[in-house]
C-alpha cells in the first residue's frame, strides 16, 4: 500500500477537548482589518474542523501594562488586564503566538506578551513542575521584509525556555517580495494562495493538536527529575550531595 493510500483511508483525526489561543500581536486595534490574522484564521479553521476549541484575541486591544510580575498593579501600574489574559493561556492546551515583522523583528505588542509570560513562568503546576509543562506552543509570522526566521527563532526559543513543548516545524510565515510591497491580505499579493505558506502553515496546526494530544493523553510531560517543588525541597535527583550545592 503507497503513502497515499494510507492516507486517504485514514480517518481524519479528532481533537476535541483541546483547546488553542492565538495572541495576534498586530500594532492595528480592532476593528482594523490584520494581515496577521488572516494567516492566523487558515490555522484556525484547520483546528476547528477537527474539534479544537479555539480563541483568538489582539492583545493591543487589551491594556497590557509594562513588567514582568503576574500583576502589574501591584507594582504600581494604574492597570492590568494580564491577569484575566493569563487565564486564558492556562486554559489553553496550545498556544500561537502570531505577528508582524517591524525592522526584521517581532513588534513590541509580541515583546510584551513573552515578557507577561516570562513574568508567569516561575508559577508551578500540580505536579510541581513549571506551570507551561504539558502544553504545545507555535508561532505565526507576517511581513512584506525579511525576518520571518529571525522573529520564529526568537519566539520559539522564548516559549520553550518557559516550559512549553514544541512540535516539529512550529512555525509558519509569509512575507511576499522582499521590500516595500503588497502585505498578506493584499488584493494581488498571492499570500492566501501561496502553496509554501499553506503547506508549512497546515504542517505546523496538525503538529501542534497531535503533540497537544498525545501530552493530554500521557497526562503531561513525566515528572521524574524536572520538578521545581523537590528541588526546592532539597530532593535533587541524580546530583551528588545535593546539600552543598
Amino acid at each position: 500500500m503507497t503513502e497515499a493510500s494510507v492516507d486517504r483511508a485514514a480517518t481524519p483525526p479528532r481533537f476535541d477537548g483541546l483547546r488553542a489561543l492565538f495572541v495576534n500581536a498586530t500594532l492595528k486595534r480592532s476593528p482594523e482589518p490584520s494581515n496577521t490574522d488572516g494567516l492566523v484564521r487558515l490555522s484556525g479553521r484547520i483546528m476547528d474542523e477537527h474539534g479544537v476549541e479555539v480563541e483568538v484575541l489582539r492583545a493591543v486591544d487589551h491594556a497590557i501594562a509594562t513588567g514582568v510580575w503576574p500583576d502589574m498593579t501591584q507594582h504600581g501600574a494604574e492597570v492590568d488586564e494580564w491577569p484575566a489574559l493569563y487565564e486564558k493561556v492556562l486554559a489553553a492546551d496550545i498556544l500561537v503566538l502570531a505577528g508582524p515583522i517591524w525592522l526584521g523583528d517581532n513588534s513590541s505588542v509580541m515583546k510584551r506578551v513573552v515578557e507577561r509570560l516570562y513574568g508567569c513562568s516561575g508559577s508551578l503546576n500540580d505536579a510541581g513542575q513549571y506551570v507551561y509543562y504539558g502544553r504545545v506552543a507555535g508561532c505565526v509570522i507576517t511581513g512584506n521584509e525579511d525576518g520571518i526566521k529571525h522573529c520564529a527563532m526568537n519566539l520559539l526559543y522564548s516559549l520553550q525556555h518557559l516550559g512549553y513543548t514544541i512540535p516539529p516545524q512550529a512555525d509558519a510565515g509569509w512575507i511576499g517580495s522582499v521590500g516595500p510591497g503588497p502585505s498578506y491580505l493584499d488584493p494581488g499579493s498571492g499570500g492566501p494562495e501561496n502553496d509554501f505558506t499553506n503547506r508549512n502553515t497546515t504542517f505546523m496546526t496538525y503538529n501542534l493538536m497531535h503533540l497537544a494530544a498525545l501530552l493530554r493523553d500521557a497526562g503531561g510531560v513525566p515528572a521524574y527529575g524536572n520538578r521545581r517543588s523537590q528541588w526546592d525541597a532539597g530532593c535533587a535527583p541524580d546530583q551528588p550531595n545535593p546539600e552543598h550545592r
